[in-house]
């Protein structure tokens, strides 16, 4: 018998890996946890049934929305990562020497757990002593933060479920004072290829463009996500997030990376026309 693990992407449009095994099922306090082995992409994890990352491509996401910040603002101290219960963002960050203390903000502990012991691949740092945990609803814990962190990272789930509240204005506000007079934030911003998809990122922009000076959106190819065509989105209170690249001072760090480089970097804010229509950059 085969199994698959098929995804809805739209009502006309699914997305299927072939499984070898299931390893987990589990229902948290917050959503259904499940992390399916499969030959073609390693182990990967599903939330509420919608894939989250699997081995082979997770670090595409996850040097994207690390180090495109950190070659910006190279000199950044302290990082609130919100969300990231698979540990990737975590482990691109400790790369970095320079950085003195990651506090790191997700509502399920359970998906942290879970991670830890099937994917240790992306949960390898999260016992880093830089690291701080802190098992929260991450709204809640940047309301009480003032000019305190560089680098606000928010890699959160879909606009629904535990992570609606990631993606309003009050959110982005509370992340604004969060962040110090030059600070940065980075969100992970849906898809602009399908209609729904589109619609939550042309919001997630619109409200990013309400709270910060600098906000635009930047891509990268995830081939298990809906499209393949994903974005990030940049917002600072300072910075502009190509003519502020410190690429010759990222470079000589050395770090070792399988997706970024800083030509990447100046090219992934080069936005197809469709996109910049969807966020009023035409």
């Amino acid at each position: 018998m085969e199994l698959w693990y098929t995804e809805e992407h739209t009502k006309n449009v699914r997305f299927s890996i072939k499984v070898d095994k299931q390893l987990v099922t589990k229902k948290s306090k917050f959503q259904r946890i499940d992390i399916f082995e499969s030959k073609e992409f390693g182990r990967f994890l599903t939330l509420d049934g919608f894939m989250m990352l699997t081995e082979k491509d997770e670090f595409i996401y996850h040097e994207m929305i690390v180090h495109i910040p950190m070659a910006v603002k190279n000199d950044a101290k302290k990082i609130l990562v919100i969300g990231a219960g698979d540990g990737g963002t975590v482990r691109e960050l400790v790369k970095y020497d320079s950085i003195e203390r990651i506090d790191m903000v997700e509502i399920d502990k359970e998906v942290v757990d879970i991670c830890r012991e099937y994917l240790p691949k992306t949960a390898c740092k999260l016992d880093d002593p830089r690291v701080n945990l802190y098992y929260e609803d991450g709204l809640k814990f940047v309301r009480s933060k003032t000019n305190e962190y560089d680098i606000v990272i928010v890699d959160s789930t879909d606009p629904f479920g535990p992570g609606e509240d990631l993606f309003t204005r009050e959110f982005y506000g509370n992340c604004y004072n969060a962040l110090k007079e030059d600070g940065i934030l980075v969100n992970q911003h849906e898809s602009p290829y399908y209609e729904a998809d589109a619609e939550a990122t042309q919001r997630a922009n619109k409200q990013l463009k309400a709270v910060f000076p600098i906000a635009t959106v930047y891509q990268l190819h995830i081939p298990t996500y809906p499209s393949g065509h994903w974005l990030f989105g940049f917002a600072s209170k300072k910075y502009h997030p190509v003519n502020d690249l410190k690429a010759d001072e990222w470079n000589k760090l050395g770090l070792e990376t399988k997706y970024y480089n800083t030509e990447l970097h100046k090219g992934s804010f080069a936005l197809p026309n469709y996109v910049k229509k969807l966020i009023g950059q035409e």
